[in-house]
């Protein structure tokens, strides 16, 4: 398996990979400084996972050794699948589908792990569209049991089946969306979210009742402004504007706070600062 993208989510899916399905996994990014952050925060994983007694130091050692990583889709080796999961910007994500299918062969599966956008749209970008789905986990990958699978309007029934079989693999459940903006999970989360955003642009109340009450309230374990922050606050809005402009339901517009923020590059946990301040955990 190949992974493009070593970012937080890129990272998990790949560990996800090696660890518990036990396949080879290189990971693909163009920035040098981003590979090291992402291997380095993969080692502290595992090493972690050690600590806690989830595995011995010769499994982590094992999974270490299934590990490669190379700095373009240029230098990757041959792959029989791919997930792509760069940040959520479409036409990103289609310059790197186009590339995938010049440089691997016709076979290979090429998954995205969009969020938001559509499969169908980021297929047209492959040479063979049918060969291409979306795999949608969560976050963190290796804690979150679920993976949502959406097929696009080209996808063949043997790129579903080898693609559900393979997060079984992986350990995880699978649910299957159609290819609409938000699939699922993001459709019914988001607004949730942006909705929370709203109640403190307009003081309804403070960021820490917010979350209170829907913690003690709706018995959620983590209250959305939290969530928001852990989530990226720019992934977020990037979310709410795939369905504010997919849709045209005004419903869906995103907040303008949450806008401020990330301008601001408040964009929550990995930044330091979001909607709560976390620079004294760094």
């Amino acid at each position: 398996m190949c992974v493009v993208g070593a970012g937080q989510m890129g990272i998990g899916i790949g560990l996800v990979a090696a660890r518990v399905a036990k396949l080879n996994v290189q990971f693909i990014d163009s920035s040098p400084a981003q590979l090291e952050k992402g291997l380095s925060f993969l080692d502290k994983l595992l090493v972690k996972d050690v600590a806690k007694g989830r595995c011995t130091e010769d499994e982590r050692s094992e999974v270490k050794s299934r590990i490669t990583s190379a700095g373009s889709i240029g230098s990757m080796s041959h792959a029989d699948f791919v997930v792509e999961a760069v940040s959520e910007n479409p036409e990103l994500k289609r310059a790197i589908f186009t590339q995938l299918s010049e440089r691997l062969s016709e076979e290979t599966i090429l998954a995205t792990n969009t969020s938001s956008i559509s499969i169908t749209k980021i297929a047209s970008a492959a040479k063979r569209p049918d060969n291409v789905i979306g795999m949608h986990f969560m976050n963190p990958v290796p804690v979150m049991k679920l993976v949502e699978i959406i097929p696009g309007l080209q996808t063949s029934e043997q790129t579903l089946s080898t693609t559900l079989a393979l997060a079984q693999k992986m350990g995880k459940t699978t649910t299957m969306s159609q290819d609409v903006p938000g699939f699922i999970a993001n459709r019914l989360l988001m607004p949730y979210i942006n909705e929370a955003v709203i109640a403190l642009q307009e003081g309804i109340a403070t960021k820490e009742d917010i979350d209170t009450t829907m913690k003690l309230g709706t018995n959620n374990p983590m209250g959305p402004l939290t969530l928001a922050d852990f989530i990226g606050l720019d992934t977020c809005l990037a979310i709410m504007k795939v369905l504010h402009n997919e849709l045209g339901d005004s419903k869906y517009r995103p907040a303008v706070l949450l806008q401020k923020y990330v301008d601001a590059g408040w964009l929550g946990v990995k930044s330091g600062k979001g909607i709560y301040d976390y620079s004294s955990k760094k």
